[in-house]
């Protein structure tokens, strides 16, 4: 299967085959002369994955390092960023050299980050290893590491080279990494995609994950290359693939990066702005109910407890949607629709009661 994402100024095609992994460095040679390469991963894939994708890569002509860090979100900040900075530096990485990140969203966001950065910019590659990162954060080139005040607080808008998917990876994640990533697209359904939601429905729940992984992730993706492509920077209709993060991020940073997985984050913040949206009329009564049910089936979180709103609040303050004195959230005012929420910063602190 192959997702085109059609901008004027980039376009680039997702690729989403089983065992492609495998094959990595021949499709990178579709889109790069022989170069210098640097893989980027955490401790975890490189154990996975490393070894296989540099041999495929080096069997095609380029000259393969690469770095690891740590894994988990904790780790996707300007420590990091310096160094693969050094790394790059001392690989002798020119301008005419590219970047893989080899990985799951955080590796995503952190390489894009160092690609677009280093140098003013060098191309990259995203090979997307969890559901999160192949639904979601490996398309659209949203790139951002985190600071103690905010999530993905400081970034850029980067589009890769391609995007290459092998859902048979998704066989060595962990029960919760795999969990996670349904998040993501059970947002993708509500916000646009009814014929996924009616998909999810016919599941029965975690163990159904895996067989359907490839229209998932298909669907995922098509729904979030419309977005982007409509909307690359991020000012209209790519909001709407906000639907849960706004309070979700700010979960995020006040559990400790890390602590509740991003996926988990989103559910419950679906939950929580469509329970306070339906009490205030701006969504029909139900719904919350069906968001609560669908995430429960595939074993994500709806609630989250010590729930402090005025952590919360402060750490919605510094959202990256937050305009002047008002944030724009987004609500569900019906099953595969979004529409955008503007609202005084103040009254967010209601959105944040139970």
């Amino acid at each position: 299967m192959k997702v085109s994402v059609n901008l004027p100024h980039h376009p680039y095609d997702i690729v989403i085959e089983k065992g492609s992994i495998a094959k990595a460095g021949q499709w990178a040679a579709n889109l790069w002369k022989p170069q210098k390469v640097v893989i980027i991963t955490d401790n975890r894939v490189k154990g996975l994955y490393a070894q296989k994708v540099q041999a495929s890569f080096e069997e095609s002509g380029f000259e393969v390092a690469v770095f690891d860090f740590p894994e988990g979100e904790a780790q996707k900040n300007l420590v990091t960023v310096h160094q693969v900075y050094e790394f790059l530096v001392k690989a002798g990485m020119t301008r005419s050299d590219g970047i893989v990140a080899l990985g799951g969203g955080v590796v995503g966001d952190l390489a894009g980050f160092v690609a677009s950065t280093y140098m003013r910019g060098i191309h990259f590659l995203q090979i997307a290893t969890s559901l999160t990162a192949q639904v979601d954060s490996s398309i659209g080139g949203k790139t951002g590491v985190n600071t103690p005040f905010a999530k993905n607080m400081v970034g850029t808008f980067a589009q890769p080279d391609g995007v290459l998917i092998d859902p048979e990876v998704l066989s060595t994640l962990g029960r919760r990494e795999l969990i996670e990533g349904m998040g993501e697209v059970i947002k993708y359904g509500l916000i646009a995609d009814k014929q996924l939601w009616h998909l999810l429905e016919s599941m029965s729940g975690v163990e159904d994950i895996l067989p359907n992984a490839e229209q998932i992730i298909y669907h995922s993706c098509q729904v979030k290359r419309q977005h982007v492509v409509e909307d690359e920077l991020d000012n209209g209709i790519r909001l709407y693939l906000n639907f849960g993060h706004t309070i979700g991020h700010a979960i995020e940073q006040t559990a400790g990066y890390g602590k509740i997985m991003h996926g988990e984050a989103v559910a419950i913040g679906m939950v929580q702005i469509s329970r306070v949206a339906e009490k205030k009329g701006l969504m029909p009564v139900g719904i919350t109910d069906q968001i609560i049910a669908m995430c429960q089936k595939f074993g994500l979180p709806t609630d989250y407890e010590p729930w402090e709103i005025d952590a919360l609040y402060n750490a919605l303050v510094h959202d990256k949607k937050a305009r002047g004195s008002k944030i724009k959230t987004v609500i569900v005012p019906e099953l595969g629709r979004a529409r955008l929420n503007a609202i005084d910063l103040e009254e967010m602190k209601e959105y944040l009661e139970k």
